[in-house]
């Protein structure tokens, strides 16, 4: 157990300034491009692909007397506030764990145990944590979590606090890394570390250089997202 973790749990998860880390309701970052004009977020633009699976996934829980909504929302939470232990435990500083529950809370620190476990076998040295950045050529930007030197290596890092890692999160990955390239960074490796969000759901590392498909899928939902805001002001 790191002494940084040891500080927390003596500390009851309580935090000293409340503005070192922004309130899990202010999460929604958008982005101007250099003339002013709002661009579409990553996130917002691989939204607009088709997620069947989740369809089941909520029908399932429903047959089994779950609202999926409740449990979306408490599993979104434990994975916010998780994913806010492993930046701050970069940066220094605590995370505000006040609207959070208790079992919240406990299962946050879990998951943040994971990573600390990952950590100690490896040299990190984080660059940038949580970098705005706007792509000027393609009209997007994104927040990404950690620009590092990993064992020596200059690696774009995407924390998911998830089940499994899916191909839509390397269509997040490609477009991060074009964010950083096009505004001077060099990336020579991408890495996905899912860290899940209770025992059942594990934890992985899955590293990619080769994401040029990957990033032409992004720049086509980037397209069809301003063509079809085109047809909704049309047609309004």
């Amino acid at each position: 157990m790191s002494k940084f973790l040891k500080k927390w749990l003596k500390r009851g998860f309580m935090v000293t300034k409340t503005k070192d880390v922004p309130k899990k309701l202010a999460r929604h970052q958008r982005y101007k491009d250099s003339k002013g004009n709002y661009v579409v977020g990553v996130t917002t633009a691989i939204g607009i692909l088709d997620k069947p699976a989740l369809i089941y996934w909520a029908w399932n829980l429903g047959m089994q007397g779950i609202d999926y909504k409740r449990y979306r929302d408490d599993k979104a939470d434990i994975g916010t506030l998780a994913h806010d232990m492993v930046l701050c435990h970069h940066k220094g500083v605590n995370p505000d764990t006040r609207e959070y529950s208790k079992d919240q809370i406990d299962n946050a620190e879990t998951c943040f145990i994971k990573y600390l476990d990952w950590e100690k076998r490896h040299t990190i040295e984080p660059i940038e944590l949580e970098i705005g950045l706007v792509s000027e050529k393609y009209k997007f930007g994104g927040t990404l979590d950690m620009y590092a030197r990993v064992d020596g290596v200059l690696t774009l890092v995407d924390f998911k606090t998830s089940k499994g890692i899916y191909s839509t999160n390397f269509l997040q990955l490609a477009a991060y890394r074009q964010l950083l390239e096009e505004n001077h960074r060099r990336v020579d490796n991408n890495m996905i570390l899912r860290i899940g969000r209770d025992d059942q759901e594990g934890f992985e590392v899955k590293q990619e250089k080769d994401l040029e498909t990957e990033l032409d899928v992004f720049l086509n939902c980037v397209d069809i997202y301003y063509l079809l805001k085109k047809i909704n002001k049309k047609y309004r």
